[in-house]
């Protein structure tokens, strides 16, 4: 669908007709703002003949928005009423009947994790023989023969589980390969590094090299190292490996950013953000190329969390240093309290047993990386400085750890409207759900995984049982007991898809899934609240709800024009949502018909999969709970 975005068009009075899906009703017939009636004071920017969902809950979808030369929202409201706010010189765009809409606000992303990534070759979670694994790399290496013959040669997303059953991964076969580079495959799901035999004479790793506490170092039959690391026991590698440089990298950001806000991101939660990482986020500011408002997430070692005066005086100093960088925000710190719950890892905390491949019970609850006394210890002090928690927790014990620690604040603090925030919920007990409003914790979901895929049932079902599987993401259990939802995409884990993480919000399917929908009927979520967590409801995680989230008079215009009124369509069309133009803060951002635009546009469509076999399998590859069991990466 074709919308004239750089054409002035004449703003006429447009009469608002039939009924909304899902959000609102007819617009009333006078603008809202302070300046409703003061034509004098004209606009930057007005987009009339629109659906405009100011995201406010009971009110109506109005016609047209005016944003001010402030980048703040003027007022919305029927056309009429807007054209008073159009000056000579205000640029005026014609909706065409789309949606406009709050900005999406990723509450939950790892940016420069993807840009970091976006600078070294991908296997992008494929299945290989080790004939075609080996001429992959061959090529790899062909293409960086100017590394030759001491570079390290890095690949991302190697799947652990790609090769043929039955296959080893042991260095022989990398090894076999023409070079005498270092070699490290970084695993898609975060728990593996498999390297070649040079990289583990660099890393001084022997048969007798003890591993460290909460890794593995893998030996073969003869007891010498495979060249498979294991969680904390990647460390001894990668350690090694030298980072990109700085312009390197925050190039590769900017790049990055621009998709994001072709995507519609007006802010993000960064959520695993160390000082080498807030340094790229400064260099981006100063060189006038950081587009949307970040919101840090400070990460926290195991050392932190044993030692909350430590914890709270690190991130004190990273706020210090970094505090006055435009564009960034501070005030959340980051902690992990699980792994992940798909076969073959199975470190996701839970409360009973995982079963064996026959439906039995295990020994195995999965890793708990915190102890409730830890946890509350760490929360109340914290808490009492003014910090909020984003914890990881994947498994219901995990859950319920996070949330005995938040209650051991709410006794020692009091109520102090801090939002911890618990992020992905995969299982989480029925007798846990309450407990969400009571203690004001925040549930941060990423809902593009609630959908019937190999990890939630060939990697899953077996293993847990139909019981705790028909709990799995309970967005609508958790609302329905009062907690409040918001949305992210955990990007880099899935290919950045914000329209289709709202779509499966809904109907629990998605763009991609290949074995129906994951129980729409228990925890689908209406169209309205799925649209609004990843808006308001993230916006007041991140305590800016004051300033951004909803469309209404002083807030920042952050603000999505789309192809389609996502109000009407069928809920599976609101995947394939084009964002046709992205204001932040009233600055146009992203811009579908630009050169620039069009090139983001591109890249972002080749980003999104089609089929499974194209979504990254590595389900919290990036999230850095790879070593958590002794502090997260």
């Amino acid at each position: 669908m074709s919308t004239d975005l750089s054409r002035r068009h004449l703003l006429t009075a447009a009469v608002a007709t039939g009924t909304t899906a899902a959000l609102a009703t007819a617009a009333p017939a006078a603008a809202s703002g302070p300046a409703r009636a003061a034509g004098r004071r004209s606009a930057a920017l007005v987009v009339h003949h629109a659906r405009v969902l100011t995201g406010v809950r009971g009110d109506h979808i109005q016609e047209a928005v005016a944003v001010g030369r402030d980048g703040t929202v003027l007022a919305t409201g029927p056309s009429a009423a807007i054209r008073h706010f159009a000056g000579r010189d205000t640029e005026v765009v014609d909706g065409r009947g789309n949606t406009v809409m709050s900005g999406i606000i990723d509450a939950h992303a790892h940016p420069m994790d993807v840009a970091s990534r976006s600078l070294i070759p991908s296997l992008e979670n494929g299945s290989f023989t080790v004939a075609k694994l080996q001429e992959t790399l061959r090529g790899f290496l062909d293409a960086d023969a100017g590394h030759e013959p001491d570079g390290w040669l890095v690949v991302a997303d190697w799947n652990p589980v790609g090769l043929p059953p039955g296959t080893e991964t042991h260095h022989r076969i990398l090894d076999a390969l023409p070079t005498r580079r270092p070699i490290a495959l970084l695993g898609s799901d975060a728990h593996n590094t498999w390297v070649n035999q040079r990289a583990l004479d660099l890393a001084g790793i022997t048969a007798t090299t003890p591993a460290p506490a909460g890794g593995e170092i893998v030996h073969g039959a003869d007891g010498t190292p495979t060249g498979l690391l294991k969680d904390t026991a990647e460390d001894l590698v990668r350690r090694l490996i030298p980072p990109p440089s700085d312009t390197a990298l925050r190039d590769a950001a900017a790049k990055v950013l621009s998709q994001a806000a072709a995507n519609g991101i007006t802010t993000f939660m960064d959520a695993f953000v160390e000082a080498d990482g807030l340094a790229t986020y400064a260099g981006l500011a100063g060189d006038g190329r950081l587009p949307q408002r970040i919101v840090a997430a400070l990460r926290l070692d195991a050392d932190h969390v044993k030692d909350p005066a430590a914890a709270l005086a690190y991130v004190q100093g990273l706020r210090s240093k970094y505090g006055e960088v435009p564009g960034l925000r501070f005030g959340t710190a980051k902690t992990f309290l699980d792994g992940v719950i798909e076969y073959p890892a199975q470190t996701a905390a839970l409360l009973d047993p995982y079963l064996d491949e026959h439906g039995k019970p295990t020994d195995n609850r999965g890793d708990l990386y915190i102890s409730s006394t830890d946890y509350g210890r760490l929360a109340t002090a914290l808490d009492r400085a003014g910090w909020q928690l984003h914890a990881h927790a994947i498994g219901d014990r995990a859950v319920r750890t996070a949330l005995d620690g938040f209650e051991a604040a709410v006794h020692a603090n009091g109520r102090r409207d801090r939002r911890h925030t618990i992020a992905h919920l995969q299982l989480v007990h029925p007798d846990d759900y309450r407990r969400f409003a009571r203690l004001g914790v925040l549930a941060c979901m990423q809902l593009q995984w609630a959908m019937r895929d190999v990890w939630t049932m060939e990697a899953l079902l077996p293993y847990i049982g139909r019981d705790r599987h028909r709990l799995m993401y309970p967005a609508r259990s958790l609302q329905r007991n009062g907690a409040a939802l918001s949305g992210g995409s955990d990007w880099p884990v899935d290919p950045l898809d914000s329209f289709n993480q709202i779509r499966t919000a809904i109907d629990r399917e998605g763009n991609v899934a290949e074995q129906g929908a994951l129980y729409p009927e228990l925890e689908g979520l209406s169209r309205a609240s799925a649209l609004r967590m990843h808006t308001a409801g993230s916006a007041y995680q991140l305590h800016l709800e004051r300033e951004t989230g909803t469309l209404t008079p002083g807030k920042a215009a952050d603000l999505v024009l789309l192809d389609r009124d996502v109000t009407r369509v069928p809920v599976k069309e609101i995947g394939e949502t084009q964002v046709l133009l992205t204001l932040a803060a009233g600055k146009r951002i992203h811009d579908a018909e630009s050169a620039a635009g069009t090139a983001t546009r591109t890249r972002t469509a080749a980003a999104r999969p089609t089929t499974l076999s194209q979504v990254h399998g590595g389900r919290h590859s990036r999230c850095g709970c790879a070593t958590a069991a002794s502090g997260p990466s």
